[in-house]
This record gives structure tokens, sequence and C-alpha cells, in this order.
């Protein structure tokens, strides 16, 4: 799919716009200026009405807005938030009276602002950051939004500034000060790893990465191996990989050129990553240690969860080994997959059966990640909620930018 590319002259024709209509107008007429061009003093302009041939362009288009370093600059500068979700002025209706692109935009251009970023931990303590909390296609799902028959109350609700359900592919970052100075260790770098990044790095203050720890080979877990070059060509000269070898196999099939540069074109600028195979047992990263806690993700699927500290951390899982559980025992933080409310699929724990080995763990708290759109952040947490008050268990979901201090 082609890509469009803001340009100062265009940024600066959306920051004088005025209405949410007149907004809407200036991104489709970006994407279709090739068929149509409002000049400023336009009627549609005026009266806030979309000429004919917009729309047809702008679904081309949208989702695939590509933004160079300046123009972020300047959006972030600016911090311009589109109220979307609350306007009066809306797109044409379509025959079936149903109009997808507002939901479609507004998913693309507004960030889930949630996450607890005003709070403020000393700065020798250490923390973890929910990078993001959803499954490998992230919720919302274009599929949802553009549905005329059926509305989807979580990806609908996905699409609102702030809103918890928004999730991208999970991951968690732990950030560890230290003598030399604090160390961003990175669990998962998955599809959406980089517009995760794009919000909690600036956010947070962060900016380096120190290491990735892979827990298996799945495209939602190394699928933005590539977008790491932006560190290695501008912040750093390398980035460690932590991988089972199982998982290192697939890399040289699906990354072939950074495992193996030699095959890179001269010049090209491509992530400067150092491969580091592990085992399942314990190891350490910037004097932390890490023991692998192995699980089935599906059938005869290998997946590592990992402890550091009393943290538990298993993101994909549909299984636990018996030889598992004395890895668990005494664990202040579990964070595990729970997909779905209703039950389990044949790769990852729904929460019923989440629950059950919370009850069989017994960590002192539990955070649930991993979830798609039947999870409601809502009404799921009402009902663990009452599930501390009848057993007395400390259950929570966890969101997008949740920050969390930790012992390691």
């Amino acid at each position: 799919m082609s890509s469009l590319l803001l340009s100062q002259q265009t940024l600066s024709r959306f920051h004088r716009t005025r209405s949410i209509a007149e907004k809407e107008l200036c991104f489709a007429c970006c994407a279709g200026e090739s068929q149509y061009t409002a000049p400023k003093g336009n009627q549609h302009w005026k009266e806030g009405i979309r000429p004919p041939l917009v729309g047809e362009k702008m679904a081309q288009f949208l989702g695939s807005v590509r933004v160079t370093p300046y123009t972020l600059a300047n959006f972030a500068h600016s911090r311009l938030q589109i109220p979307l979700h609350n306007n009066s002025c809306s797109l044409p209706a379509s025959r079936i009276g149903f109009s997808p692109f507002r939901r479609i935009l507004r998913a693309c251009l507004q960030t889930n602002a949630g996450g607890n970023v005003d709070t403020q931990f000393p700065s020798d303590q250490p923390e973890i950051i929910f990078m993001g909390t959803g499954t490998s296609e992230g919720i919302p799902r274009l599929s949802c939004l553009t549905n005329p028959l059926k509305k989807c109350e979580v990806c609908s609700k996905a699409t609102e500034p702030g809103n918890k359900n928004r999730r991208l592919n999970t991951s968690i970052l732990i950030r560890h000060p230290g003598p030399d100075g604090t160390r961003n260790i990175l669990i998962d770098a998955g599809k959406f790893f980089y517009h995760s990044a794009l919000q909690w790095f600036p956010a947070y203050g962060l900016r380096t990465i120190d290491a990735v720890i892979i827990t298996h080979s799945h495209a939602d877990a190394i699928g933005g191996l590539d977008d790491l070059r932006d560190w290695t060509n501008n912040v750093q000269p390398h980035i460690p990989i932590y991988v089972a070898p199982r998982d290192f196999e697939v890399m040289k099939k699906t990354h072939y050129y950074l495992v193996d540069t030699s095959v890179v074109i001269p010049g090209a600028a491509v992530s400067e990553l150092q491969f580091n195979i592990i085992n399942e047992e314990p190891f350490t990263v910037h004097d932390v240690k890490f023991t692998p806690l192995p699980v089935w993700h599906g059938k005869a699927y290998r997946s590592l969860g990992f402890r550091f500290g009393n943290v538990c951390y298993i993101s994909d899982v549909s299984d636990i080994p018996d030889e598992t559980y004395p890895l668990l025992e005494d664990c202040d933080l579990l964070i595990m997959d729970a997909l779905r409310p209703d039950r389990s699929s044949s790769t990852h724990f729904g929460l019923p059966r989440a629950l059950d080995e919370v009850r069989k763990i017994k960590p002192k708290r539990t955070l649930f990640t991993g979830m798609m759109h039947l999870m409601d952040h809502e009404k799921v947490s009402e009902y663990l909620t009452k599930l501390m008050e009848t057993e007395g268990i400390d259950v929570q979901l966890s969101y997008d930018g949740l920050r969390l201090p930790v012992t390691l």
C-alpha cells in the first residue's frame, strides 16, 4: 500500500483549520491531492462540507500515513489532539447508512493516552513498563471498525483517547538503575513495537534499548526486530538479543539479513544486533538474573517465560509443565497470558484457566496480559474485583503504558 508523507505545508494547513470536518477534509485532501486540493477560500472549507472526490481517495491512504521525524516533532510540540469522539460533524453515510471512516481515522490518529505518565518513582527504583498488552493483531481490529452490520463494543471503545482497551503486541520493558546508569531491558519486540515505543519512550524518558530478550519466534514477539535500526543507527552502536536455539533458527529465515549482515547491500543501514543463545538455564543481563520459565504455547511448541527478582512473566502459554511450577514459588508479581473471558484456545490460556493457575501458583499479585477484543477492560476488571472480595486473590488486568515498581 502507498504511504502518505506529511509535508510542512500540509501540517500548516492542518493547524490552520478549525472545525473537525475541516481537519478531516485536510487529511483527505492530502491523500487525494492529485485529484482535488481545496483552496483556502473554497466554499467547502467555509461550510465544512466534503468535496465529492475526497472520500474515495482517502480510503486508500487511511492507516498508512508515514510521518517524517521533523513532522512528528511538530505534532509533539503542538500536542494536538483531535476530538473525533465528541463532535457533531459526521461523514456522509454510505448507501446502507454506515460510514467506517470515522472509526478508522479515530483509531489512526489517537493513541492510548493512558498509562501512569505522571507517576514518579525514585531514581534508583527498578520498574517495569507494559509496552503492549494485546494479541498479535492488536486492539482495535480493523475488521470490527469497518463492519456495517455489527458493532464491536471493545474495539469501538479502543478508539477513544486513553481507553485501556487499546492494546498493541504484548511486551514489557524493565528499567534497571545501576552503578553504570539505567539499563532498559526489553522482553519481545513484535510487529507493533515501534508504535509502542513512539508513545511510551518519550512519555517515560526512555532512549536506549540495552538488551532484548525473546520469549518465542512468532511475529508478535520478533516482528519488530527490523525497526531496531532506529536505535542502532542513531542512538547506540548495537543491541544484544537473547534468544533460545529453536527461535534463533527461525530468525535465520525470517530475519536472515540481520543474522548474516554479509548479505546486506553496502550502504544499507539495518539493525546491528548481537545474538546470544540462551538455554533453559538462568542467565544474567546487565546485572539482572533471568530464570527461563519453559511453558507450552500450543501442542509441541515451546515458549519461554522469565523470572527476574520476584516477578514471573509468562506472556504466551497454553499449558505449564510440572517442572516449571517450582520456579514460580514465592512469586510477588505474576504476569500471565489470558486471551479471552470464556475459554482457552489451543495456544493461550483463557480467563478461567488463567485464574485456576493463579489459585495454584498463589502469587501475591497477578496482572493478566495478551488480551483480545473480547476482553472488555472495565467489565472484566469488575469481575476480578469481586474475586478479591470473595476469594481474597489480587488479580487485575494490565494495560498499555502501565508502569510498576519492582524489586530485582
